[in-house]
């Protein structure tokens, strides 16, 4: 067939071909996304219900109860200490043994209503006896304890995130293409004052980023800070620069705005997926939590989750608060050895 149309439409697949980016992100992406939620999200057969039992008169009995469960994972720890678990959303539900037995947890999580079911049905099954045992549902209602009071941390380091790799990574693409780089040539100027001018930039953007976002979750749905704003501010400082040091680094190289979109995408959506933005990471296998550990996103929700919900101050965040150093800085180091002005 010699037809023009066919000409054309053979020509325009051989061009797709020559872009890597175009084959990961139209095959391998959806696939390696799929996966990852895949496991996150695998089913009731595979992803155990994680309870923990307040310590006390008959916590012993329940454990025992729901150990016998393998759709169950259970501990018991003090009260405070299982508190703090079910609000940062490492557990999804609270046993509070006595009589009634109570299940505290947020009836607006779905992972939470299904562990109520399941908890319910193996200790009624342990009883072993035709009349239910008496039980109390405690929702979690109050600020500092939902499932909102979880997401707005995790929203908070996303859009820091975001504004540290496309604000510095598509700002220097754009300038390489409209080859205002190469002005910078006819300049003194180093590329190590180039490249911290745009990181130092962050910090006027870093109110923009939280304040419309706290303003707007305090007063639709009462989503408070219970830790000092000091402490939040300077998580988010050291957020902001650290992805801003990552955003140099997409940028050293990138020659088009396909090119950035796909490595700044590449950098986003593993760590939206695996950095606890919209559940916890607790939802991965154990062998892979020291890599998510590893990622900065992680790093920068759990700190910004401790200062909001559970009241934490700065030095209590310092291994958080180093991860996110360790990346700003290495990222930066290596922009600085392989930049280039066109």
């Amino acid at each position: 067939m010699n037809s023009p149309l066919w000409s054309l439409v053979v020509t325009r697949f051989r061009e797709s071909l020559r872009y890597p980016e175009t084959i990961f992100w139209t095959f391998l992406f959806p696939a390696l996304l799929a996966g990852a939620l895949g496991i996150a999200f695998r089913g009731e057969a595979g992803v155990p219900s994680v309870a923990v039992v307040a310590a006390g008169p008959g916590a012993e009995r329940v454990v025992a109860a729901l150990a016998s469960d393998n759709a169950v994972r259970v501990e018991s720890l003090p009260r405070p200490e299982a508190e703090h678990r079910l609000r940062t959303g490492r557990a999804t539900i609270l046993v509070v043994p006595g009589s009634p037995l109570v299940y505290r947890y947020d009836p607006t999580r779905p992972e939470s209503r299904l562990a109520r079911e399941r908890i319910d049905r193996a200790i009624q099954r342990a009883a072993g006896r035709n009349d239910p045992m008496e039980t109390r549902d405690d929702p979690v209602t109050e600020p500092g304890g939902r499932y909102i009071d979880f997401l707005v941390p995790g929203l908070l380091g996303m859009n820091l995130m975001g504004g540290g790799l496309w604000g510095i990574g598509w700002v220097v693409v754009e300038m390489r293409i409209r080859k205002l780089l190469k002005l910078q040539l006819t300049t003194p100027m180093p590329r190590r004052d180039f490249l911290l001018s745009h990181v130092l930039v962050r910090l006027a953007f870093i109110p923009l980023e939280i304040v419309p976002l706290l303003l707007i979750a305090r007063l639709l749905f009462g989503v408070a800070t219970a830790g000092s704003l000091f402490a939040l501010t300077f998580i988010a400082v050291v957020g902001a620069i650290s992805f801003a040091g990552l955003g140099t680094l997409v940028a050293s190289r990138a020659t088009t705005t396909t090119t950035i979109s796909g490595l700044i995408n590449l950098c986003t959506f593993p760590m939206i997926v695996l950095s606890g933005v919209f559940f916890s990471t607790s939802r991965f296998p154990d062998a892979v939590q020291p890599a998510i550990r590893a990622l900065p996103l992680t790093a920068l929700n759990d700190a910004l989750r401790a200062v909001m919900v559970d009241g934490a101050s700065v030095v209590s965040q310092g291994p958080e608060l180093l991860v996110l150093v360790l990346w700003g800085a290495a990222s930066f180091v290596v922009a600085l050895r392989i930049f280039r002005w066109s």
